[in-house]
């Protein structure tokens, strides 16, 4: 019997999720009618899939059910990321936020806690100010898209910038990432050691 496992850490989970398939396909990435939009709002959904899976560290303070969020969520979340960007004139915020919070992660999700920390999530990840390239996903900033000098760049942005930019992210994830006091961590360590000790 062979399983796979989301390698450990958020920059790991991250870099592994930016060469599944579709995302690595260049006819997938750079193929959308709102080439600035779907890249910035792609990458935060990578990054919301590697929060997801990694808050389940911690335990109770993560979740309060440890879900099994797999790679067929952030496929079928990138898919229909694109095809609602291909559809519509405007960004549908709200309809992205419906299908990809209810339908695809939100469908495993049964704690009606925890249905509220995707929501919240969704919320910060997928609205306006998450097309600005100076949005950040952490409060200390380090966690961000790639650089882009102007918006036409950001039209330009490769694959190869997205993995780049994920490579800048600290191989050990503070739980600021997570949204989670740095106390946190003692939480999650002792938690690893009892898991190894048994």
């Amino acid at each position: 019997k062979m399983t796979m496992e989301p390698p450990a850490g958020l920059r790991a989970n991250m870099r592994r999720s930016l060469l599944l398939d579709p995302l690595s396909s260049d006819s997938f990435f750079e193929g959308c009618s709102k080439p600035a939009e779907f890249k910035r709002l792609l990458f935060g959904l990578v990054f919301m899939h590697a929060f997801v899976q990694e808050r389940r560290k911690y335990g109770p303070i993560g979740w309060n059910i440890p879900y099994g969020f797999d790679d067929g969520d952030l496929r079928i979340s990138a898919r229909q990321l694109r095809m609602y960007l291909d559809g519509n004139a405007d960004v549908p915020f709200d309809a992205l936020r419906y299908a990809i919070g209810e339908c695809n992660y939100g469908g495993r999700v049964t704690d009606d806690k925890d249905r509220r920390l995707l929501a919240t999530l969704l919320s910060l990840m997928i609205r306006p100010d998450a097309l600005d390239a100076t949005f950040s996903f952490s409060a200390s900033g380090t966690y961000k898209y790639p650089a882009a000098e102007s918006e036409e760049a950001a039209t330009t942005l490769t694959h190869a910038d997205f993995v780049e930019q994920v490579a800048t992210f600290p191989l050990i994830a503070l739980p600021e990432a997570f949204g989670l006091h740095d106390n946190a961590d003692i939480t999650k360590d002792l938690q690893v050691t009892s898991a190894r000790l048994c």
